[in-house]
């Protein structure tokens, strides 16, 4: 059997053993849909029946350009062109056997922006229709696996038209895993509904550098054992609506300060603090059955000192199956970041995530490259045939769960209620418990449409909002530092990571951990008295105290 059995026993297990006091006081999460292959397929005897061309594809999971299936613009088929020989992504499909493709949408705020090439992804209809005719093109035996990096927070690639939730670090400041497994189920059949089926996240990444910019509020919190039960509530969310999760980025990016699009990360913990902190999360997902798991690019010294984790032997095999007993899909990071193209070519590359014990290769840097390096290597015999079939027989059980627990998913918007009760479990008053602001006030800081956002809110409470008031309200997020807020603000509102609330004196200070609608709303509602913020930092800050 390829995944071990959801279970609500495996999941409470795996989640709130790990965070007995955070599950005792709230509510447990619900019983997920099994992830377990049907008992009369064979994944085996499907791929043993497929030829060497139609297995190569099977372990490529790339991006393409443009916004339909079949019909994309002139630039699109030009990058088509260069990036795989085709003009379309359906024609990228059919072509290599592809297994899946993923979804990318490009922002500039966005933490992983340097290795996000297109965008595909606009209004709900579009994404409707071009996810209809990838799976035309792949055909009706198995559904192609088409996924997305949908976290939340900084790292968002449907914008609109779906329920939003806060950042995964909101999530830890409610610390409430009942409630995150609603909110994760709710925005997963929102998914579903536009023909996606897996999606890159949790984070599982334990936070524990305040300089770690490009995981930052991705993470669920400092504290292991709680970010455990996070990433085992959402794995349990997405599987109940039918989507594959995948925990990343193993064996754990929370301790570094540099940016593994940009460079090659050193983990320089002993083995033993690995497994008993930044492995934590990860062991308990693979307990609860997790379909995935993401390889990151981090050199692990302890282990393989020098080598990226997502080329390493010895921690995908050693480690990940043999220590860990990972059964599932081992996926890599995308293979267009600098610590894999400055190293290798296309061809090379593709090879190595291969004979390293990844399943599939995520965003090869050149589709046509890869695809025909992996043939040769076949053909020479560098990449064993036993070690494609093995790669190729993960993917076909992941494919196959997916056909079974596939749905019509769920109302786009239905999830709104939720979304919105997570937001205001999240908001965290660190300053000014009880003190409220009547207005006028005076908006400053953070994106133009989070300052519109809470405009609207605090005026639908009966807060005026001026250019001209005295009393300021500072919003701080992704990225900002000490130089970009005013210490003298009368409050401070932090939308992203909470350190910034230490690096200034108002008397009101909220840390909310989003950005959208449902957080300002819920932002509005504590500053005006008609809500006390519950939430906690599930991060320490120097010098702040812990909620309310």
């Amino acid at each position: 059997m390829l995944f071990a059995k959801l279970s609500r026993r495996s999941l409470l297990i795996s989640s709130c053993a790990a965070a007995l006091a955070a599950c005792s006081r709230k509510e447990e999460p619900r019983a997920p849909a099994s992830s377990s292959p049907s008992p009369e397929f064979d994944p085996a005897a499907m791929v043993s029946a497929m030829t060497d061309e139609e297995l190569l594809g099977l372990v490529l999971m790339p991006h393409a350009f443009g916004h339909e299936a079949e019909d994309v613009t002139d630039a699109s088929k030009a990058a088509n062109r260069a990036h795989a020989g085709v003009d379309t992504p359906a024609e990228m499909v059919r072509k290599y056997h592809l297994s899946g493709l993923i979804l990318m949408r490009f922002s500039a705020e966005d933490p992983t922006a340097g290795t996000n090439p297109t965008s595909n992804l606009d209004s709900p209809e579009q994404i409707g229709r071009l996810t209809s005719g990838l799976q035309k093109a792949a055909g009706d035996k198995l559904p192609l696996i088409i996924g997305i990096d949908q976290e939340f927070g900084a790292v968002t690639r449907i914008t609109s038209g779906i329920s939003a939730l806060p950042a995964a670090m909101g999530f830890g400041a409610a610390a409430d895993p009942g409630l995150t497994e609603r909110a994760w189920r709710g925005v997963g059949g929102e998914l579903m509904r536009l023909g996606i089926n897996a999606d890159f996240a949790p984070t599982a990444d334990v936070l524990a550098n305040q300089g770690n910019t490009v995981i930052g509020s991705r993470s669920y919190g400092s504290d292991p054992a709680a970010v455990a039960a996070q990433v085992t509530a959402v794995l349990a969310g997405l599987s109940g609506a039918g989507l594959a999760g995948a925990v990343k980025h193993f064996p754990g990016h929370g301790n570094t300060d540099v940016d593994s699009h940009q460079g090659l990360p050193e983990l320089d913990q002993p083995k033993a603090q690995l497994l008993e902190e930044d492995l934590v999360p990860f062991k308990a997902a693979f307990a609860a059955g997790v379909p995935m798991v993401m390889s990151g690019h981090l050199d692990v010294r302890a282990i393989d000192p020098g080598v990226p984790a997502s080329l390493s032997k010895k921690v995908l095999v050693d480690l990940l199956r043999g220590e860990l007993g990972f059964k599932g899909v081992c996926i890599t990071d995308a293979f267009q970041m600098a610590p894999i193209t400055e190293r290798y070519g296309p061809r090379e590359a593709s090879l190595q995530g291969l004979l390293a014990g990844n399943d599939l290769i995520l965003m090869p840097e050149n589709v046509t490259e890869a695809y025909a390096g992996l043939k040769e290597a076949l053909k020479d015999g560098r990449l064993p045939r036993e070690r494609l079939v093995e790669a190729a027989t993960r993917v076909v059980a992941l494919r196959q769960w997916l056909k079974t627990h596939a749905n019509g998913g769920a109302e786009l918007g239905s999830a709104a209620p939720v979304a919105a009760e997570i937001a205001h479990a999240a908001v965290t008053q660190v300053a000014g418990c009880g003190q409220t602001v009547s207005g006028p006030v005076r908006l400053t800081g953070g994106a133009d449409a989070t300052r519109e956002r809470l405009a609207k809110a605090l005026k639908e409470r009966g807060v005026a909002v001026s250019a001209s008031a005295p009393t300021t309200v500072q919003l701080t997020g992704f990225l900002d530092t000490a130089a970009d807020v005013d210490p003298r603000a009368e409050v401070t509102v932090s939308t992203d990571t909470p350190y910034n609330l230490a690096n200034v004196d108002s008397r009101i200070r909220l840390a909310a951990f989003g950005t959208t609608s449902f957080s300002m709303d819920a932002v509005a509602d504590v500053l005006t008295g008609r809500a006390k913020a519950t939430g906690h930092l599930p991060v320490p800050v120097k010098g702040v105290d812990d909620g309310c």
